[in-house]
């Protein structure tokens, strides 16, 4: 596991050991930045974040910042922000995703591109889906990207963000691309 291009490209990343956390694999990630194209910028949140690997490659690219949540993994997330010397970049929050989005949509903090790798088979990727369609930390024209497992129901249709594109890798791995388009985040609703 590696970052593919831009500033860390070639940095090899640090993988937790076990079957607990399934990192994306390089193939899906190159296929993933690919799709986004230049859309991999701005203020990035990688939820369930894993290594950090998607968040630390939008880095790479020239993303302005990022914040990663994940409850089991934030030692190895910060160990690779500093091995790929991006770390001045990221912010690593350790606990419950829910409460964590709770709180950074209360302190204001709106994101441009998101990434959501739950573990397959919990609903996890429903019910993220569900709260970032509410808009409270997604910014205007925001993109969010979720993966999640191929034998798994569709993703859920959203009132707010628009289903763009989705991907079959192999039977194991679909990834759905969602926008918000301008107009439809939280401002409508205050």
């Amino acid at each position: 596991m590696r970052i593919i291009t831009g500033t860390a490209k070639g940095c090899n990343l640090k993988t937790p050991k076990g079957m607990s956390t399934r990192p994306t694999s390089d193939r899906v990630k190159e296929s993933l930045f690919s799709i986004l194209g230049g859309d991999a910028c701005g203020r990035v949140l990688d939820v369930f974040a894993g290594t950090g690997a998607l968040g630390l490659e939008a880095l790479s690219r020239g993303a302005d910042s990022c914040v990663f949540i994940d409850k089991a993994t934030a030692d190895i997330i910060s160990f690779n922000a500093e091995h790929t010397r991006l770390s001045d970049r990221c912010r690593v929050l350790k606990g419950d995703v829910f409460a964590l989005l709770h709180r950074l949509a209360g302190q204001g903090e709106r994101f441009d591109l998101v990434f959501c790798d739950p573990p397959y088979h919990q609903g996890l990727a429903h019910r993220v889906l569900e709260y970032l369609d509410k808009g409270e930390v997604l910014a205007p024209d925001a993109i969010v990207v979720v993966e999640y497992g191929g034998d798994e129901a569709d993703l859920p249709a959203t009132g707010r963000l628009r289903l763009v594109r989705e991907q079959s890798y192999g039977r194991t791995t679909r990834i759905g691309f969602f926008h918000l388009p301008p107009g439809n985040g939280r401002e409508d609703a205050e």
